[in-house]
């Protein structure tokens, strides 16, 4: 009886990653030229209105979370504990040498990694992988599942999770696709403003314990460069992901030009 429920349940895994590869694996339809500018005004949206940041940065907060975690692992360190607040804020701890570039690197990944998160989007939703570019999220946030240690964090994790399943396994294709291209475009712009609200904040006298303090720290190189750094990165990804995500729809020039943008 035992075998036979196994056996049943087995089978019905197996065939759904098989219905998640071949969605994944599945090139969808292009996204005309309004459609990709109003995926981006919604991410602006989401980014811009102060109130409704302090809501949509919690995802923010989990991708720059995910990176240190990812570097933290890719490097060799041990991964501890992932945390987030609350207040948008989180923590990502892992042991290791309390110095080097293993500690370097994962300590510097945190402001990057929403803008590489939104590139690698950016680049699956523009060869039209979309439902691609949600799996991978779902994958993501399951390897920071098992690490979240407080119960915000958790919650927040699973709410994120449970979205993104309910849109990839039974969204339409045009609902995947609206959301693919909206999730990059959220993922760079998103990437962008905490730097400046860290800086307002360093400005102010606070935020001494920052990532870019933390770097200034070990490396000797002054914290606001580390942040500069960190701008000049995450414009490149913006610029790149657009530069992908609109090519398929003629162009910058359909794009910005009134007859084009119409014409589609």
């Amino acid at each position: 009886m035992i075998f036979a429920i196994l056996q049943s349940a087995g089978s019905q895994l197996d065939a759904m990653l098989q219905a998640i590869w071949a969605s994944s694996t599945t090139r969808l339809p292009p996204l005309d030229v309004r459609g990709i500018m109003l995926c981006a005004l919604i991410a602006l949206a989401a980014v811009l209105p102060g109130p409704v940041w302090h809501v949509t940065r919690n995802a923010i907060t989990i991708a720059h979370e995910g990176g240190h975690a990812l570097i933290a692992v890719l490097t060799g360190r041990r991964l501890e504990s992932i945390r987030l607040h609350a207040d948008t804020s989180g923590a990502t701890v892992s042991a290791g040498r309390n110095r080097g570039l293993g500690l370097m690197l994962t300590t510097f990944a945190g402001y990057i990694a929403p803008a590489l998160w939104g590139l690698g989007c950016a680049a699956l939703v523009a060869n039209r992988y979309a439902s691609a570019a949600l799996w991978l999220l779902v994958v993501l946030l399951a390897f920071m599942i098992v690490r979240i240690r407080n119960g915000y964090g958790f919650a927040a994790i699973i709410v994120a999770l449970a979205l993104t399943i309910v849109i990839s396994w039974w969204g339409a294709a045009a609902l995947r696709i609206y959301a693919g291209y909206t999730l990059a475009w959220f993922l760079c712009f998103g990437a962008i403003r905490p730097l400046f609200e860290l800086y307002r904040q360093r400005a102010m006298h606070g935020a001494r314990d920052s990532d870019a303090d933390m770097l200034a720290q070990s490396t000797g190189v002054p914290a606001l460069l580390w942040m500069l750094l960190w701008l000049v990165l995450d414009l490149g990804a913006l610029w790149l992901a657009t530069h992908w995500m609109i090519q398929d729809a003629g162009g910058i020039g359909a794009v910005f030009s009134p007859t084009g943008f119409w014409n589609h």
